[in-house]
């Protein structure tokens, strides 16, 4: 079956483990009820200890709100809209502010889905550190729980270890790899699609690398992949490009998040480390500067620790709330 794969002698095509068998259709991970403890913490705290809604209590609402990494901008407009409403009790503001951000989230979100049928390309982007191999390797093995046949491509040919790092995730996710170590990653994008469209794939997830410090060389390079993608996907086929954020990093990541948008038309952000933070506010900016919606939340190492973005469920979470 994999004859033709033997024949690109300037890549390495790595099929999937156990290939032919049944589709297995383990559970994935949809909820996981701790993440948001540590985020809703410090809000959870301030509408618990105070009564009286007055000058003092918006002063330390704000002070928490940027504590939490929401943004000066965001927190002051959050609170300052606040302020201009009768309030009964502190509780009643908690409410109303969870509900806000709920809405604010919800008119960005634009649920992406895969067809089986149709073949779709997802474009990972993110400085390095930020978790990109980790969440190529839980949504890999989350769509082949869906019954798709996957092709990763490990576009970051740069960065050491990258490779093999990702070989390890797609041989736990059941997934096809597709690497050219020391190569070009735009032709590691071209061989992918190739792989893809003669073995029947349905997703490709392609790395890139994330070396942010060599700003205008990495930027280039994403344009580079981006052109050879919007040759070689065959037309009908779904495009993804997709940004991985690390939640601990905080407002660092709203830069990040400008830096790739000015190369890329971003489609959504994936938010890391969500589990082990404080700082995820970092969401608010996002969604009011750059107008973009989280898709993906990290919240675990296990391969079935990635859910989808709720915005209910964020927002409660944030302001100390329990879902409801």
């Amino acid at each position: 079956m994999f004859s033709w794969f033997q024949s690109k002698k300037t890549s390495t095509v790595t099929p999937p483990p156990n290939e032919g068998a049944p589709v297995k259709t383990a559970p994935v991970k949809t909820v996981n009820g701790g993440w948001g403890q540590k985020m809703g913490g410090a809000l959870a705290n301030l509408f618990g200890t105070h009564t009286t809604v007055d000058t003092y209590f918006f002063d330390e609402l704000e002070d928490t709100l940027l504590l939490a990494d929401v943004g000066v901008s965001t927190a002051t407009r959050w609170v300052d809209g606040l302020k201009n409403q009768s309030w009964k009790s502190t509780s009643a503001v908690q409410e109303a502010l969870a509900q806000s951000i709920e809405a604010q989230l919800l008119a960005l979100q634009k649920p992406i889905t895969f067809d089986p049928a149709k073949l779709s390309l997802v474009m990972v982007t993110g400085v390095n550190g930020a978790g990109k191999t980790t969440f190529i390797g839980k949504l890999a093995h989350r769509l082949k729980n869906e019954g798709h046949r996957v092709v990763i491509g490990a576009g970051d040919t740069f960065r050491a270890a990258a490779v093999e790092q990702l070989a390890v995730w797609a041989t736990r996710a059941e997934a096809t790899l597709v690497s050219k170590p020391n190569g070009d990653p735009a032709a590691v994008a071209y061989e992918a699609i190739d792989v893809a469209k003669h073995s029947n794939a349905s997703v490709i997830i392609l790395d890139t690398a994330g070396r942010l410090q060599n700003q205008i060389n990495l930027m280039n390079e994403l344009k580079k992949i981006d052109g050879v993608i919007a040759k070689q996907l065959p037309v009908g086929s779904q495009r993804v490009n997709w940004l991985v954020l690390d939640a601990t990093t905080g407002q660092n990541g709203l830069q990040q998040a400008s830096v790739f948008t000015q190369s890329l038309p971003l489609h959504g952000i994936v938010l890391t480390k969500l589990d082990g933070t404080a700082k995820g506010g970092v969401v608010l900016s996002i969604a009011d500067e750059l107008k973009l919606p989280v898709q993906w939340v990290g919240v675990g190492e296990s391969i079935e620790d990635l859910i989808p973005f709720e915005p209910k469920a964020f927002a409660r979470s944030l302001c100390g709330l329990r879902d409801s």
